[in-house]
């Protein structure tokens, strides 16, 4: 079978497709054929070894996948041949064919595309857990979403909006800030590029201060880092939520003075670590997404898809922080 490898440590120029023995399910696996790769950040990441998880090469990016079952694993029960199924692989997805824990795969309902399912698990999965479980998100709640028209970031305005809250969008251009109001945002931000001196950070927050309005902003979802994280913070309300996501402008460094100012929490969002600790908890969210998808409250955007031989180039875009929504490669 076909998978594109990384070989050695670098950019999405580096992988290779290479011919490789197809996987064989064992107990409690499923063998899946690939129909859909989307492509997520930490893919960008973990090809250049700047990712929290480091796998032995040579293996595959890819952390989510839409596909077919081929084969039943001894003691699976409840998966036949033929059934359509999704789910995350935290890496290896850019292949033919992928055995997966059939404990961590989910239905494919008939009336979603392999490309839809392909681009729920992560970017929504995420995005719940940050809301729900760090976020506590409530009707009524004031959201700002930093990175609002990327995966992640589309998912949470879209939740936001589905959990009643009152969402502004945080955004690098006009084109992604007319994603984030298609997807239900009720204010937008357009801010610059990074770095920012002193009186362009004020300003920034300014900006943030005046969308979210004078209570500020309950919950912010940090999806950018760098020096757009500070500024985020001066506009929260007092006792407020800063959920840290990801930080493809750069690891922020926040003066903690602002956290005992605004009496705020600063909380870390891991959804990976929190799927494999909790997979109760993370099963009954995804439950949940599945409800809101069927209510039509929430629904992945894929702006362009790519095929197998090109997948290199999805990554180099969302490396270059040019996508909107998601991206999704083609089997």
């Amino acid at each position: 079978m076909k998978a594109l490898l990384s070989t050695a440590v670098g950019g999405p120029e580096t992988l290779q497709m290479t011919e490789v023995d197809a996987p064989v399910a064992g107990p409690g696996e499923l063998l899946v054929a690939v129909k859909a790769c989307s492509i997520n950040f930490p893919d960008a990441l973990i090809i250049k070894d700047m990712y929290q998880l480091k796998p032995q090469r040579p293996f595959a990016p890819g952390s989510e996948i839409a596909g077919v079952v081929e084969a039943v694993g001894e003691g699976v029960t409840g998966w036949s041949v033929g059934d359509r199924v999704i789910a995350g692989t935290g890496f290896g997805g850019l292949v033919e064919k992928k055995v997966v824990a059939a404990a961590g795969a989910y239905r494919l309902p008939e009336q979603f595309s392999f490309e839809q399912g392909a681009s729920l698990l992560m970017t929504y999965g995420t995005s719940i857990h940050a809301l729900k479980d760090r976020g506590h998100i409530k009707p009524g709640d004031t959201l700002l979403v930093l990175g609002a028209a990327g995966g992640v970031g589309l998912a949470a305005v879209e939740l936001g909006k589905a959990y009643g809250a009152r969402v502004v969008a945080g955004v690098s251009s006009e084109a992604k800030a007319q994603a984030a109001r298609e997807s239900g945002a009720d204010e937008v931000v357009v801010y610059g590029r990074q770095p920012f001196d002193k009186d362009q950070s004020k300003a920034l927050a300014n900006a943030f201060k005046d969308a979210v309005g004078p209570n500020g902003a309950d919950i912010v979802y940090d999806a950018v880092g760098g020096d757009y994280s500070e500024p985020a913070v001066r506009a929260m309300a007092w006792e407020g939520r800063f959920l840290v996501v990801g930080f493809p402008a750069g690891i922020a460094k926040l003066p903690l003075n602002l956290t005992l100012l605004k009496s705020c929490d600063v909380c870390g969002v891991f959804w990976g670590a929190f799927a494999a600790r909790e997979p109760k908890r993370n099963a009954a969210n995804i439950a949940e997404l599945f409800d809101l998808w069927a209510a039509g409250k929430i629904s992945p955007r894929i702006s362009e898809t790519f095929s197998f031989e090109t997948a290199h180039e999805a990554i180099a875009r969302l490396e270059n922080r040019e996508a909107i929504g998601k991206l999704v490669v083609t089997m």
